[in-house]
């Protein structure tokens, strides 16, 4: 269907805003640029515990009990950024609705959800079954909400948040938890705005190549090509990775075996880590191609 208020400036949306308002339009951007990058980079760690899941049965088949069934996914908070989240995750990864449950304060008001999706008010008991659990709630509600995590979340699960002014340190105090994971919100804005807005529908927009290239944690930025700050956040990926690895109690060679053949399976060129990679206090000993 055609859009009928094209070439008609009276019914644009910045239409009839004064010249303070108009100075703020750059916050529409910006919001749909983040909202973007945070559902692209979940939905890649989604892919990528799926994935090393998957690799550790193949390659430790003799070690019985490793994992049951598959990855389990909590999401707290159903509002906008949650709902993104949901559609994201049941399009674009293999998770399926059975193994996603919402817990919100208004589960009523959740009616819409995808079938399959179990939709209840009881942050303790989705902290007990998920092994991944995605915080998107407000920062303000972030003290209540980790309270009735807290005393319920298991050794392995992976708590992921969205709210960006509560920094990682508050989140494992407020959890006592300290398998924790905070989203990289780094998104070009303002050199693209144009490119950004055109995010109304994310599930069509993660099919954008410009839009998945400019999300990416690693791409380099500025004149001098810098690594992105996202680098932290891909090492912190890094990391919870090997967490995964240890928690079903494989050794260190086993651990790194698995993680080479996960990216290798995914990429043709890929770097090979070594003990020296992960051990480190920092990234010293890589050198910056890796």
């Amino acid at each position: 269907m055609s859009d009928l208020t094209k070439n008609l400036p009276s019914l644009s949306f910045g239409n009839g805003l004064s010249e303070e308002e108009d100075g703020l339009l750059h916050l529409r951007t910006r919001s749909a640029a983040l909202s973007f990058c945070g559902c692209a980079q979940a939905v890649f760690l989604c892919q990528l515990f799926q994935s090393l899941r998957s690799s550790i049965k193949k390659h430790c088949a003799n070690k019985s009990g490793l994992f049951c069934g598959d990855l389990r996914v909590g999401i707290v908070g159903m509002g906008h950024l949650g709902k993104q989240l949901l559609s994201s995750l049941l399009e674009k990864t293999q998770i399926t609705a059975s193994n996603i449950k919402v817990s919100t304060i208004r589960p009523e008001c959740a009616g819409n959800v995808e079938p399959g999706v179990e939709c209840f008010f009881d942050n303790g008991r989705l902290a007990q079954w998920a092994d991944v659990l995605f915080l998107c709630c407000l920062p303000s509600h972030l003290p209540t909400v980790c309270a009735d995590l807290s005393p319920h979340l298991c050794r392995h699960t992976l708590v992921y948040s969205f709210p960006s002014a509560v920094p990682i340190s508050r989140l494992v105090q407020l959890l006592e938890h300290n398998f924790v994971l905070k989203s990289q919100y780094e998104a070009d804005a303002y050199d693209n705005p144009e490119v950004w807005r055109s995010c109304t529908h994310l599930n069509t927009a993660l099919k954008h190549s410009l839009l998945i290239k400019l999300s990416c944690p690693l791409r380099l930025t500025g004149k001098q090509h810098k690594p992105s700050p996202g680098l932290k956040w891909m090492c912190a990926v890094l990391y919870s990775l090997v967490n995964i690895c240890t928690s079903v109690h494989l050794e260190w060679k086993e651990t790194l075996h698995v993680i080479n053949q996960l990216f290798k399976d995914k990429l043709s060129q890929s770097l090979e880590m070594n003990a020296q990679h992960v051990i480190s206090s920092s990234t010293s000993c890589m050198s910056a191609d890796e």
